[in-house]
């Protein structure tokens, strides 16, 4: 990260780069065995406020997605800012401790959480997506794998 980069963001800033993806075990695909892959950067934006995600490769129809990455200098929480190419836009609450990258988001209809690791040397997150139509019952959304290129 650059050296005027918020001091609020050290120790998410080993994302900072590309990375493959790969989805699987998806709840939204025909088939569970099939998979999809896509890109994913993150790029440090305005002199460093900010860290941002772009995900998707319309090749592999993935959707392309923004994320905006930040926190409240006296706060461990992060807020995520997502959108995407199908209009979707949501906010996540994010954090990252020890190896483990966490997010989720409750809505009366639609809620979502994310829990990941980081492997040893940081350059595999493995990780897996929960949905839950109501807040209480959760089920297996999706698996992702981010590799770094």
């Amino acid at each position: 990260m650059a050296e005027t980069t918020n001091p609020a963001l050290t120790e998410i800033a080993f994302l900072e780069g590309n990375w493959a993806m790969t989805v699987s075990n998806a709840s939204f695909m025909p088939d569970p065995a099939d998979t999809m892959t896509g890109k994913a950067s993150f790029q440090c934006r305005e002199q460093g406020a900010f860290l941002v995600m772009y995900m998707g490769d319309p090749d592999a129809g993935a959707p392309d997605a923004t994320w905006l990455i930040s926190r409240d200098d006296a706060n461990a929480e992060y807020k995520v800012l997502y959108y995407d190419n199908r209009q979707v836009s949501r906010v996540y609450k994010m954090s990252y401790s020890e190896g483990v990258w966490k997010m989720w988001r409750s809505s009366p209809d639609f809620s979502q959480r994310f829990s990941a690791e980081l492997s040893e040397d940081r350059q595999t997150i493995r990780g897996q997506w929960e949905k839950s139509n109501n807040g209480k019952v959760w089920e297996h959304d999706f698996d992702v794998v981010y590799t770094r290129i």
